[in-house]
């Protein structure tokens, strides 16, 4: 009898002193596995163009490469986000491939959102990856930072020819605050010593091919920088991280190609069919004797793509939030056919007609 309430007297104590140390116990990037892994010893899911949407704000635009906006993009798992900057009448602009397309507005009002979201998310690592179009500086770049006030997040590495591998782990950054990774393609390092938190990309990254428009053209050739164009043994031995391009485009004639949305339960898929996702990003890491460091997909949200993430990191996650019914449901739309509204031109023909007579002018005017 006493034995039995002794138990019922400690077991109080042992349940809460259990459920005090899980906790307690840290988890970063949507996992407690991944804290104590170097920063390049893991792999990242990208949202390739991520501010670049098919929604209702850009009249569902067949350029959209996602589906969720950054901040969604991010509750459910995504570390990487890419985009192109371009010069457009004086201010540093988002653009896909023109800012008569597609322009996604300031650079600095998107690092204001992903600060926003990193600022209540303390225990997150994030990258920014921007394709420098129109070769911005580094200081005008970095005002856009300023501007957002977010360089306090940013990580410089001690210098540029530091062994990759040897950068802090997740909960180091973490700790040390220096929460954001920012990698410019592209910027000439040895011009760049007042903001060295923007970081080159093809210093540090090498990338496999990103213009396919066959299902069966995915390749883990590396392609760039040129220094290891074609050759797997020089770009792993480089010592760079590897960034897997895995999107799929659709020719439209005209030299136009778009997100091919009608490929993408294949695409981002982790199995079943040629260019599928997770039997990609195996037969690279079988190439390449590691993982990729990142996985740059459109439409992130489909397949699911973080599925062959977790994956390849070996990782339950726990704390992730996917987009809302409501928001899904705004994604099924957008995805949809969508009806001719002149005689012999559908709605997408008619936007890239558009767009393609923008471009001509922008170009011989």
């Amino acid at each position: 009898m006493h034995s039995y309430l002794l138990l019922w007297t400690i077991l109080p104590f042992c349940l809460a002193a259990s459920v005090t140390l899980r906790s307690s116990t840290r988890v970063c990037n949507n996992s407690p596995d991944l804290c104590t892994r170097s920063y390049s010893n893991i792999t990242y899911l990208g949202a390739h163009d991520s501010p670049f949407l098919r929604d209702s704000s850009t009249s569902n635009s067949d350029s959209g490469n996602q589906y969720y906006n950054s901040t969604i993009q991010l509750n459910a798992g995504v570390r990487l986000l890419t985009a192109q900057v371009h010069s457009n009448n004086g201010s540093l602009d988002l653009c896909h491939t023109s800012c008569g397309l597609l322009n996604a507005g300031l650079l600095s009002n998107w690092l204001t959102e992903i600060k926003a979201w990193m600022d209540t998310n303390p225990n997150d690592v994030v990258t920014v990856l921007l394709v420098n179009s129109d070769n911005a500086s580094p200081s005008d770049l970095s005002l856009q930072f300023e501007a957002a006030n977010i360089t306090s997040y940013t990580y410089t590495p001690p210098t540029t020819s530091t062994a990759i591998a040897t950068w802090p782990t997740l909960e180091s950054l973490i700790a040390n605050g220096t929460r954001l990774m920012t990698f410019i393609a592209s910027l000439d390092p040895s011009t760049n010593t007042a903001t060295p938190y923007l970081m080159d990309e093809f210093t540090f990254i090498w990338e496999n091919p990103y213009d396919v428009t066959s299902l069966s053209n995915f390749s883990c050739i590396p392609e760039r920088p040129a220094a290891v164009d074609g050759n797997i043994e020089a770009a792993v031995s480089s010592g760079r991280m590897a960034l897997m391009n895995h999107f799929l485009d659709e020719e439209q004639g005209f030299g136009i190609e778009i997100p091919d949305i009608g490929n993408i339960s294949i695409t981002n898929a982790p199995s079943g069919g040629t260019g599928n996702l997770g039997g990609t990003a195996a037969n690279c890491t079988a190439l390449w004797g590691k993982p990729p460091n990142y996985i740059l997909v459109d439409f992130f949200d489909q397949g699911p793509a973080i599925t062959t993430v977790d994956k390849l990191n070996g990782i339950t996650p726990v704390g992730r939030t996917g987009p809302t019914a409501s928001q899904m449901a705004s994604a099924t739309s957008a995805a949809s056919p969508r009806p001719t509204t002149m005689s012999g031109c559908s709605t997408r023909s008619w936007t890239w007609a558009t767009g393609v007579a923008a471009v001509l002018v922008w170009c011989f005017m």
